[in-house]
């Protein structure tokens, strides 16, 4: 079978485009990306802000030795983690059978 032309690419990938349901697909994925971007940026910005202009309530002992600094530092971490954890669950249960189905359709283009 002969490899698909760039222009058979290209009339494929524009249809798909224009179809509701690659809407649906960016609608959806936008609607979980940027809350979360936002939030996690909102959070990150705060991290930095105590540290320059709060460092009392940084350096606050919490137990032992490790203090809010390093408690906040920590959860950096823990809220990436999570927010990829919700971004993969998300995705196989609201993206992946839209994609799924559109790059079948997009295969079947290049194919015809």
């Amino acid at each position: 079978m002969p490899e698909p032309t760039v222009q058979q690419k290209q009339q494929a990938y524009a249809s798909i485009a224009k179809s509701g349901e690659f809407r649906e697909l960016r609608k959806r994925y936008r609607n979980f990306a940027f809350p979360w971007t936002i939030a996690f940026m909102v959070w990150y910005l705060l991290y930095v802000v105590c540290a320059n202009w709060a460092p009392g309530f940084m350096s606050a002992k919490v137990l032992g030795n490790i203090n809010v600094a390093l408690v906040f530092g920590l959860l950096q971490f823990v809220s990436t983690f999570l927010i990829a954890f919700l971004y993969s669950r998300h995705a196989n249960k609201a993206l992946d059978p839209i994609a799924d189905r559109l790059n079948a359709e997009y295969r079947k283009g290049i194919s015809a």
